[in-house]
């Protein structure tokens, strides 16, 4: 079920002449279906690409093409005007560089001034070829429109061009700007799904682990400000991704992680980490006679963290047992712990227990849905308010 999180939103999204236009319908649907109201100004290059129809039809609103005497720009993006962002998308090296050095000759570039002008939030998604945005002009324009906190969106280099981002990057920056940020100058490092450990060379021991709560929240995360990373085996979008297999690399990774970058602010354990691993054995290990397998218990990386670090630590604990275990790593440095049982993997749905130093609740629901409780409560934890802040 998709989540309402831009209910209440108001988009308007400006369009410029650039083919990336027609990606626009689906875009415009999907940022609906999270329930922002959506509106479209358009110039006249656009206009010849996507029809101001097509882009009324997927908003429900017609469409602008011209500033007219009621002066559109203002009543949307002026100092009370009604949008919560504006993004442009797709943006030309043409219009890009307008927005930079404050040109409105266009109804796009107009609304932008006006928003840039009274602090709206903008969003500029740039598509043009890859030659284009290698122009030391638009790069220097970039950093200028970076310094006036104007998010610039990354496009995806594929085929000598520099496409828009899919379509879910650009949905999660829009989240990202138009909600509170509480975790805004916070570095978030989070372990997510599954560890595989080399039986031979050909099987491993694993987990029914998906990841799917590493990544509702790592997404959330990004959601409320933070800078975030993620050691797994998969690839989150908006995000640092750090790639391993075993729990051996994921420990070498988070470990250096952390030394590098001088700790994190809060650390998620939201991996199955593999508690044992078997010394492999090199190729394969011939079928149809019984095979004895020794398993070797692994560290806990979750101490080495707490110990060495002293991050704000949230951790996921499987157990049939009573919480009575799960209580006693609060006493560890674990600041929050998630309990569930073995039926919750690989489910997009949950039920967890809740415990930190305010007591324990039990949560149920869509992941996503999880995550927004988990960070919910982490935001009123007192001992989060003493989180410093980074540059």
């Amino acid at each position: 079920m998709t989540q309402k999180t831009l209910s209440g939103k108001q988009i308007v999204i400006g369009v410029t002449g650039s083919i990336a236009a027609v990606e626009l319908v689906k875009l415009i649907h999907e940022l609906r279906r999270r329930g922002a109201e959506v509106h479209c100004v358009m110039s006249t290059a656009a206009a010849g690409i996507v029809t101001p129809d097509a882009l009324a039809y997927a908003s429900g609103h017609e469409v602008i093409t011209r500033i007219s005497g009621l002066v559109e720009h203002v009543t949307f993006c002026g100092d009370e005007g009604t949008a919560d962002l504006l993004l442009i998308a797709p943006c030309t090296a043409n219009s890009l560089s307008k927005i930079a050095c404050g040109i409105d000759d266009t109804p796009v570039t107009t609304f932008a001034t006006t928003a840039i002008g009274s602090t709206t939030p903008v969003i500029l998604v740039p598509a043009m070829h890859h030659s284009m945005y290698r122009h030391p002009a638009l790069l220097e324009n970039i950093r200028r429109l970076k310094s006036w906190d104007i998010e610039v969106m990354e496009p995806r280099i594929e085929e000598g061009k520099a496409k828009m981002p899919v379509q879910e990057e650009i949905v999660l920056w829009c989240e990202r700007a138009v909600r509170d940020r509480p975790l805004a100058g916070k570095r978030v490092l989070i372990t997510s799904g599954a560890c595989q450990e080399a039986v031979d060379d050909v099987r491993i021991l694993t987990t029914r682990s998906s990841g799917q709560m590493g990544r509702a929240l790592a997404l959330e995360a990004f959601r409320l400000g933070a800078d975030v990373t993620v050691v797994h085996r998969d690839t989150f979008p908006c995000v640092t991704n750090i790639t391993v297999n075993s729990a051996a690399e994921m420990r070498d990774s988070v470990m250096g992680f952390l030394k590098e970058q001088g700790g994190t602010d809060i650390y998620i354990s939201a991996a199955a980490i593999s508690d044992f691993a078997p010394a492999p054995l090199p190729g394969k290990i011939p079928s149809g006679n019984p095979a004895t397998i020794a398993l070797e218990p692994l560290p806990k990386l979750i101490s080495e963290v707490v110990q060495q670090f002293h991050p704000f630590t949230i951790a996921f604990k499987i157990d049939r047992s009573p919480e009575t275990g799960a209580r006693a790593m609060l006493t560890q440095g674990i600041s929050m712990v998630l309990m569930n049982t073995p039926k919750t993997m690989g489910s997009t749905h949950g039920e967890y227990i809740l415990l930190d130093a305010a007591g324990t609740t039990t949560i149920a629901g869509e992941k996503d849905e999880i995550a927004r409780v988990i960070f919910g409560s982490l935001t009123k934890n007192p001992v989060a308010d003493q989180l410093p802040e980074r540059g």
